[in-house]
Formats: C-alpha cells, sequence, structure tokens
C-alpha cells in the first residue's frame, strides 16, 4: 500500500486518496502528498539515513512507492563539489556546485521521473505520456523501459538531437511538434483520454516533485544537516525548487534541521523569463511569456503550471528571480568547466552569472555558503556549445568523426 496519508490540492486544500492515479484538482491546482511525518519522525532517525543506498532512495520513508515496485537506474546522491577556483573569479568564499549531470539520463529529471514511473508500476498504469523541453523525456523514456511500460513522447521539433536519439534508442514512441512544451502539452491532453495515457506532464501528476525533493535532502545532509545560505536553482517547469522547498519542511517537521531557510534564487533565460516578471511586478502567477526562445531548452517554459509555488517559495525565502542571457551562460559554462572540471549545461552556467551578479550587487555576502544547481550535463547540448567551439571540417568525412562513425 503507499506509504503517503492523503494528497492535497496545492490550491485550495481538497484533500485525496493517497494512492491514487490522479492528475490535477477539479480546482486546476496541482496536487502534493502528505506524510504522516509526526509517526514517520519516531520510526526513522536522521542518524539512521546513511545507512541507506546510495542513491535518492536513502530516503525511502517519505517518498511514495513500496519497496517492491521501485524503479530505479542509480538516481541521486550526486556529489556536491566546492569550487574554490570559480569563487574566487566570482567574489565568493564558499562555493558549491550540485552536479545533477551525473544522473542517469545525465540531468536531474531522472529523479522525478524513477519516482513517478514507480509509482505507475504500482497503480498498475500501462501507458504514459509526457511534453517535453527535452530531459525528461529522455528520463522517462528510460525508466519506462526498465520498467516495461508504453511511453509515448512529445517534444519540440528543434529540441537538441541527444534527447531525440536516447527515446529513440529505448523504444519509445516520439512526435515532434513544430512549437513550444506548450504545444505538446495540448497535445498529450487531447490525445490521452482516447488512447489510455496517464499523463505524467510537469506537476500534472503528484510523484515527480517527490523524487526531485530529494535533492533538498541531499544538499541537507551532505552540509552536514546545516542549510547553505542561497540556492540558485535554474527554472524551467520549477518543481525542482518546489520539492526542495517541501523538503525542508519535510525536515524541519521531523526535527532535523532549524529553521533558517535559504534564500531561493530562481534564474531563468532572458528569452523566456515568466516567473521573473511575475516576480518583479509582485505578481502571484505569471503570464505566458510570447516569443519565448534560448539554447538552455529546461529553461523554455513560457507559463510553468507551479508558478505560484515558485514565487512563494522565493518570497517566503528572502530570495530573489534573475534572467541570464544565452551569451552569458555559455560563456559562464566554458568558465566553469575551465576552472573546475564540471561541464555543465546552459541552464546551470546560468546560475553561475546569476551568483556573480548578486554577490557585485551586495545582495549575498563573500562570506555566504552559496550553493549552485547544475541540472544536466554540458553534453546533452552540443548543438549550443558547438557556438563556442566552431569544428572545421575538410571533409565530409571529418564532419562524420571519420572511421568512428558508420556513415
Amino acid at each position: 500500500m503507499p506509504k503517503a496519508t492523503h494528497l492535497e490540492c496545492s490550491l485550495c486544500a481538497t484533500k485525496f486518496d493517497a494512492g491514487a492515479a490522479a492528475n490535477l484538482c477539479t480546482c486546476g491546482g496541482p496536487l502534493l502528498v502528505r506524510f504522516d511525518l509526526a509517526t514517520i519522525r519516531h520510526r526513522w532517525l536522521r542518524r539512521d539515513v546513511p545507512n541507506g543506498p546510495a542513491n535518492m532512495w536513502r530516503y525511502a520513508p517519505v517518498l511514495p512507492p513500496a519497496e517492491a515496485s521501485v524503479v530505479s537506474l542509480g538516481e541521486g546522491w550526486t556529489p556536491l563539489l566546492r569550487t574554490k577556483r570559480l569563487g574566487a573569479r566570482i567574489g565568493s568564499d564558499a562555493l558549491w556546485v550540485k552536479d545533477e549531470g551525473l544522473n542517469p539520463t545525465a540531468s536531474f529529471k531522472a529523479r522525478g521521473l524513477s519516482c513517478a514511473v514507480s509509482m505507475c508500476v504500482e497503480l498498475g498504469i500501462k501507458k504514459v505520456a509526457i511534453p517535453s523541453a527535452g530531459n525528461a523525456a529522455s528520463a522517462m523514456a528510460a525508466y519506462a523501459a526498465a520498467a516495461g511500460i508504453e511511453a509515448h513522447i512529445f517534444m519540440p521539433r528543434d529540441v537538441p538531437q541527444s534527447n531525440y536519439l536516447e527515446c529513440k534508442a529505448y523504444g519509445a514512441h516520439v512526435t515532434l511538434i513544430d512549437g513550444l512544451i506548450s504545444d505538446c502539452g495540448r497535445m498529450v491532453a487531447e490525445r490521452g483520454p482516447k488512447e489510455g495515457w496517464f499523463d505524467v506532464s510537469t506537476l500534472k501528476e503528484p510523484y515527480r516533485i517527490e523524487g526531485k525533493k530529494t535533492m533538498g535532502y541531499e544538499v541537507a545532509e551532505q552540509m552536514g544537516w546545516e542549510l547553505p545560505d542561497a540556492i540558485f536553482y535554474p527554472t524551467g517547469g520549477g518543481v525542482g525548487m518546489i520539492g526542495m522547498w517541501k523538503a525542508f519542511d519535510e525536515m524541519e517537521k521531523l526535527g532535523w534541521i532549524g529553521g533558517r531557510r535559504p534564500k531561493m534564487i530562481a534564474v531563468q533565460a532572458e528569452g523566456c523569463q515568466p516567473v521573473v516578471r511575475a516576480f518583479n511586478e509582485n505578481a502571484q502567477r505569471s503570464t505566458f511569456f510570447d516569443g519565448a526562445h534560448t539554447v538552455a531548452s529546461g529553461l523554455r517554459v513560457p507559463k510553468p503550471l507551479g508558478d505560484f509555488l515558485v514565487l512563494n517559495a522565493v518570497r517566503e525565502s528572502g530570495g530573489t528571480a534573475i534572467a541570464i542571457s544565452d551569451d552569458d551562460m555559455l560563456r559562464a559554462g566554458v568558465q566553469l568547466a575551465t576552472d573546475e572540471g564540471i561541464f555543465a549545461a546552459p541552464e546551470g552556467a546560468a546560475c553561475v552569472v546569476a551568483a556573480q551578479r548578486l554577490l557585485e550587487s551586495g545582495f549575498l555576502k563573500p562570506t555566504d555558503r552559496l550553493v549552485l544547481y547544475n541540472t544536466g550535463s554540458g553534453l546533452k547540448y552540443p548543438e549550443a556549445y558547438s557556438t563556442r567551439f566552431p569544428r572545421t571540417a575538410a571533409s565530409e568525412q571529418d564532419k562524420l568523426g571519420g572511421l568512428i562513425t558508420p556513415r
């Protein structure tokens, strides 16, 4: 049986049965999983956590699937790396990078899809569908393959080639759309009921957020159960930030951390910044960002469903929201790789620029402990980084990699 006590609407607080194959509340609000933390507090002690596996399932008591349902490829427990040279360059005495690019399928999306697909196994769901800007599609295709579940994926036609190849290799049914992730979402919503697909879109089911919240548990454990002063998070759909904020709340109720939470910094692209705009306008919800464009495909979400939850976390924490240009994030990605040997996705590199600007402005102090989340590997973005390092080919054979690449 599911370990959760109930599902709760994040807008109207209506409660639903735990373990339901549920999407949104009837009011349109995303559902959140709730646990009996008062009971868990006495059965699962903080000192017991290191006895768990070296992946996100070390936090299984606060994850919804039963052990027999778990579909895992070793996701989570990614390194938290002290980056002294980069810190010195941008003016920070205490800078860390949480490198989510070392997850299965090379992004943080592995966490959420591991949990969601595990719950699909538990609930007997046989077909799943997802609209994705790229990395979520790769992760869902991998975990659906591991679970023996049929996967249907809808992505923008200009998605990075690596994502398309991964999804095809995992045996998923892939449809490329002339449009944005929002257009892909409409197609899933229209076809899903007739085709019998369970929609695992961002926040349209309650379980992906549970996997992603483990980033919050991990950063607390890796920093000796003392949270950093600020967390920089690349914000497309925003579920990672929402999940970490939920994790901090749970850990406080478990008695594992004190009441001081980090400033949550939402980092977006200049070409797609609905959350930044809403934050600056002191709005409770964002509006659709027309003409969304950026090389950071994970940030190209013109209207996040959970925007109000992201804005709540940013404001309650005393954080802020900031937008970074494509050119600056690619430059910072090369800088991070050169200084520290971390080849980050443009989304993660954007956090470097954001940190430097907030240090220069005085919003943060050089002595503040800062954690930047790199949400994916730079290897997932060959098209974006190739603009920085154009490869001159003398012949067609050179373009294809010579004898290495089949022609």
